[in-house]
């Protein structure tokens, strides 16, 4: 999933500066930095991806799901279950071709999410996130 984003959006970056590169500047400098952009590119999709997706963490607690993410800037969410509304798997149709999924959970505050998961620790994920969240009944 993060090789996909990374690769959607420096694809086209890196071709509008390649192309700039080659028909403004021409010559030795133009290939130059044609090559430099697309090199910044390839390590855009092989390495980044791959430290974002070692940089996330997640935590499901009987209180609390604990969100840790980012590389620059980290960001820890902390999201009580008793704000829990409800929880999906969503998958797209090329994480389906990999047979990955992702567990959304859903607060008054918008919607949080845990990538890149096999589809079946999905499934339990989005079951355990269900009966944490569940509150008896208070008439």
């Amino acid at each position: 999933m993060f090789t996909l984003e990374a690769l959607l959006a420096a694809a086209p970056a890196a071709g509008v500066v390649i192309a700039l590169a080659l028909g403004v500047l021409g010559g030795a400098a133009g290939a130059a930095v044609a090559l430099a952009a697309l090199a910044v590119a390839i390590a855009a999709v092989v390495v980044a991806p791959r430290v974002r997706l070692r940089r996330f963490r997640y935590e499901v607690r009987d209180d609390e799901i604990d969100l840790q993410r980012g590389i620059v800037v980290q960001t820890r969410t902390l999201v009580p279950m008793v704000r829990v509304q409800h929880v999906d798997v969503r998958r797209t149709v090329l994480s389906r071709m990999f047979g990955l999924a992702a567990v959304v959970f859903h607060t008054a505050a918008g919607a949080n999410d845990i990538p890149a998961l096999r589809d079946a620790d999905a499934a339990a994920i989005r079951d355990r996130i269900a009966d944490l969240a569940r509150t008896p009944e208070v008439l």
